[in-house]
């Protein structure tokens, strides 16, 4: 039996005092585990460079690319050098250590940060070796990318049932909602809160360092091929691989406000994060790039011009406004926060009902979509695949609003309600 956040052990709750997330205890978690793997092959499957017409029917797909493999050891040798890549700079470089939120049992854990230099330190040996020196042949992420795709699956499967058969020891200090007794369940959610080997924390580092950093690597790999094959890099993948650098390295230099989140302080490390972060971002977060190495294409300035504008807006907005949250929580007397206004509620803690979080309850979210717009615009309106993962994020951070206010409504019970009254809007202001 596993202890909880809140000390108590969700197995021995009766049934239907039991809370599921995502369809759960079986159906959906099912679904979600074969269906993600089967999006990301889709994308692939329907959208190569023998054509990207997925919404005229089966006749219509190209398949996968012709002569690429489903599986290579090869492949798989490359995802855990990668891997060991990433893990070896974060425990031989210098970082930052921070404190993490207290837990249920009174510990604060310390997390060491060493995300820029992750970044800095992968970006210069890619220039090098690959670039400068030529040692690295990038365009074989391109042509390989399906036996990536497929080796970052299988290791997402294999990483989350050593997670779960690790947190079944005892004394393990499980996630609220993730030690229920359903072992699919529990397998995709996530039992235990903070896996760790020693000092070094699995969840915190899946969360950024491999996972985010591998896309831009792979945005990269794309670009390379497409001068190969062209003899310059088109300005619309230069604008989708700056867009997502920049998103990437906000990230890793903003790593420490990771923190305060609901995915290291409150949910279970399990299938769903672990999936999430190795394989679902840097394999569908690079679509646009993908997809422009097979439809180029060319844009007028004015359409440049107007997509970097709202890249920076969003960015504006979305960069504002999680700094304003992030010093908010850690110091609310700070001098930036302290003039905005607040709602008291029963338990103590103060809600912001002004500045960027009077506008919407989750703005942050408003200026991410908006960026994600940005990021698909430059595809051209040809086809609709370059623009799912517009649809599938503004579809996800729906899901998430409804999910958290069910949380904060239970937690903070009338004070809730009183908040929505003062802060009307959910994401999009004065429309949801």
């Amino acid at each position: 039996m596993c202890r909880q956040q809140d000390g108590v052990s969700t197995t021995s709750k009766r049934p239907q005092e039991q809370e599921y997330e995502f369809m759960g205890p079986w159906i959906g978690p099912l679904g979600i585990m074969l269906g993600l793997p089967g999006v990301c092959y889709a994308l692939v499957y329907t959208c190569n460079a023998g054509g990207c017409d997925a919404l005229r029917g089966p006749s219509a797909w190209p398949g996968f690319p012709k002569g690429s493999a489903i599986f290579t050891w090869e492949a798989c040798v490359l995802l855990l050098c990668w891997l060991a890549f990433q893990v070896v700079i974060h425990l031989v470089v210098p970082g930052a250590v921070e404190q993490g939120t207290q837990l249920s049992n009174g510990k604060k854990l310390k997390y060491k940060l060493t995300g820029t230099r992750n970044l800095v330190i992968t970006l210069l040996a890619l220039a090098y070796f690959g670039f400068y020196r030529q040692m690295l042949d990038l365009s074989w992420v391109y042509d390989n990318f399906v036996p990536l795709l497929s080796a970052a699956t299988l290791f997402s499967f294999a990483l989350s049932a050593v997670l779960y058969t690790a947190s079944l020891r005892k004394g393990a200090l499980c996630a609220k909602g993730g030690c229920t007794g359903h072992r699919v369940y529990d397998f995709f959610i996530g039992r235990e809160l903070n896996p760790r080997i020693g000092s070094f924390d699995l969840k915190e580092f899946c969360e950024l360092y491999p996972g985010l950093i591998g896309w831009l690597v792979i945005d990269l790999a794309m670009a390379y091929k497409q001068w190969q094959d062209l003899g310059h890099v088109t300005v619309a993948l230069i604008m989708v691989c700056a867009f997502h650098g920049l998103y990437v390295w906000d990230a890793m230099w903003s790593e420490k406000a990771i923190l305060t989140t609901m995915d290291i302080t409150t949910d279970g490390f399990g299938f769903m994060l672990v999936f999430g972060d190795l394989t679902w971002v840097p394999f569908t977060y690079s679509l646009q790039a993908r997809y422009l190495v097979d439809h180029p294409q060319e844009l007028s300035w004015a359409a440049v011009a107007a997509i970097v504008g709202l890249k920076a807006f969003g960015y504006w907005v979305f960069r504002g406004s999680n700094s304003q949250k992030n010093t908010f929580r850690q110091n609310p007397e700070h001098p930036g926060v302290r003039h905005l206004k607040t709602l008291k509620t029963a338990s103590g803690r103060r809600l912001l009902v002004s500045g960027w979080w009077g506008v919407a309850r989750h703005i942050n979210y408003f200026g991410d979509w908006l960026m994600a717009w940005a990021w698909c615009l430059p595809c051209g309106f040809r086809h609709i695949v370059p623009y799912f993962y517009v649809i599938y994020f503004g579809t996800l951070l729906v899901h998430r609003d409804l999910r958290d206010g069910h949380a904060c409504k239970l937690k903070y019970g009338k004070d809730w309600d009183e908040y929505c009254s003062k802060v009307k809007y959910r994401i999009v202001p004065y429309i949801y």
